[in-house]
């Protein structure tokens, strides 16, 4: 069986190893144009060592957003700017993949346009607060997306992941987990919808389909994360609806298969056997953090990459560290979202 340290092919993409940096949300996009922070191209090119990156979460509309100070990927100003991050990974020769995000109703009007309302597959409030420039606010309760509004929203996706590789991204993942639009779909209790969308299957594939069709399915990811209760999901059909999604997505040919996986890992070997391309595992590891020791499941076939969140944040060069077994810094989570370039491109290479 491969090693962490052998090639694989993504798509059409040859990467080095199968070391991936996991998409991890830093909040430091403060320009009025939802542009990526100044310092971004600095922070991706120093873990362009990684056999690909997947980029914070970016909005596909004005609409998405979730978070404050978050990039987005729907105006040209924004375009520019992230080709600045991408030519700099490529110059490092690293591969670099933009993440879809979707708050859906996960998100608060004053992070949105004046006059607009955070929205979701039914009018259903998430007992949960989002970050606000306010400090933590309650959900509010979301807009149920009509027909209409299903349509413009894939589309929407997909002119953002075209826009992406006008900027120089190798490919999109479409965030379909951690409780935002998609995973709203799929869930018991944020989609209580009686139409034809009733079944959450449907919208996270016509997402991807629309995507696979504007860009080529061999540049599409898709990220799930089965049972992750975050920001008030409920799911009691895990073991019906997930592998009928991936055997789904599996017949787009898409590049790749996110898994950021629960406690049932029962589950993941079952999704695993339904897909036919690379299998990118972000493994359960409660009370915890990926590390080296989640190497092995590359050696015993249980994925085909291993994504790693934190440990990239306070370690730019993490391949190298986990081949040679260390030394690994340790990541200060008061840096981790918003700020300054502290804890952001401060953490050290090892020195040659």
């Amino acid at each position: 069986m491969p090693t962490a340290f052998d090639p694989v092919d993504l798509g059409k993409r040859r990467l080095a190893n199968r070391v991936a940096m996991a998409p991890m949300s830093r909040s430091r996009s403060y320009d009025p144009l939802g542009r990526p922070n100044p310092s971004a191209a600095r922070y991706y090119r120093q873990r362009a060592s990684a056999g690909f990156i997947v980029t914070e979460g970016i909005q596909p509309s004005p609409e998405a957003r979730g978070y404050p100070a978050t990039p987005g990927l729907h105006l040209d100003a924004q375009v520019r700017a992230w080709r600045e991050v991408t030519d700099a990974v490529h110059e490092a020769g690293g591969t670099i993949y933009a993440q879809l995000m979707h708050a859906g109703r996960s998100g608060h009007p004053s992070l949105l346009p004046a006059g607009v309302t955070p929205v979701g597959p039914s009018p259903i409030t998430a007992d949960a607060k989002v970050f606000t420039l306010n400090g933590p606010r309650p959900c509010v309760a979301p807009r149920e997306l009509t027909e209409g509004d299903i349509a413009r929203t894939i589309a929407d996706f997909a002119v953002a992941a075209t826009n992406a590789v006008a900027a120089g991204f190798d490919g999109v993942e479409i965030h379909g987990a951690n409780g935002f639009l998609i995973h709203q779909f799929l869930s018991d209790n944020a989609n209580t919808r009686v139409d034809g969308w009733a079944d959450g299957i449907r919208f996270a594939v016509a997402v991807a389909g629309a995507v696979a069709a504007s860009i080529g399915p061999e540049r599409v990811g898709f990220q799930i994360s089965p049972g992750n209760p975050h920001n008030d999901i409920v799911e009691t059909r895990t073991r019906r609806v997930y592998p009928s999604l991936v055997s789904e997505l599996d017949e787009l040919d898409l590049a790749y298969l996110h898994v950021s996986e629960g406690a049932d890992l029962g589950l993941t070997a079952k999704l695993r056997s339904r897909w036919s391309s690379v299998l990118v595992l972000n493994p359960h590891t409660p009370n915890g953090r990926t590390g080296p020791g989640h190497l092995t499941l590359i050696e015993d076939g249980a994925a085909d990459v291993i994504s790693f969140g934190k440990l990239f944040l306070a370690n730019p060069d993490l391949p190298r560290r986990l081949a040679l077994g260390g030394p690994f810094t340790e990541p200060d989570p008061s840096t981790f979202y918003g700020g300054d370039d502290r804890g952001y491109v401060d953490y050290p290479a090892l020195p040659d």
